[in-house]
């Protein structure tokens, strides 16, 4: 298996799980279900405090920090973005389509070409 395979495998598996337990798991049970149980405000604010400490552990890697932390705190804000996007039925492949649509363009054109 290649690694994109293995890599398309967890994003796949990931999303099962968020979806089974956005849909079946108790909120007293299941950390996913209780986002979803508190709702989309209490979810965006966990991706806040995962992006500040996202910055704050690159920073610290720039001085001299561990790699391993911001690897971490990297997957913590993917974990909630797609948490996230679960909650507002949407996937990981609506942002990778966005992504591969974006591919051919160059960051300036791309900004332009949105609206104001």
């Amino acid at each position: 298996m290649s690694r994109n395979e293995m890599n398309d495998r967890v994003l796949e598996q990931l999303t099962a799980v968020l979806e089974q337990r956005k849909q079946d798991a108790k909120p007293d049970l299941s950390y996913v279900a209780s986002l979803h149980a508190k709702g989309l405000n209490k979810i965006l604010e966990k991706i806040g405090e995962e992006a500040i400490e996202t910055v704050l552990a690159a920073k610290d890697l720039k001085h001299g920090g561990e790699k391993s932390e911001l690897v971490g705190e990297t997957a913590d804000l993917w974990f909630h973005c797609l948490v996230m996007l679960s909650h507002l039925d949407l996937s990981y492949k609506d942002v990778l389509t966005e992504l591969e649509r974006r591919f051919d363009l160059s960051g300036l054109e791309e900004k332009a070409s949105r609206p104001q």
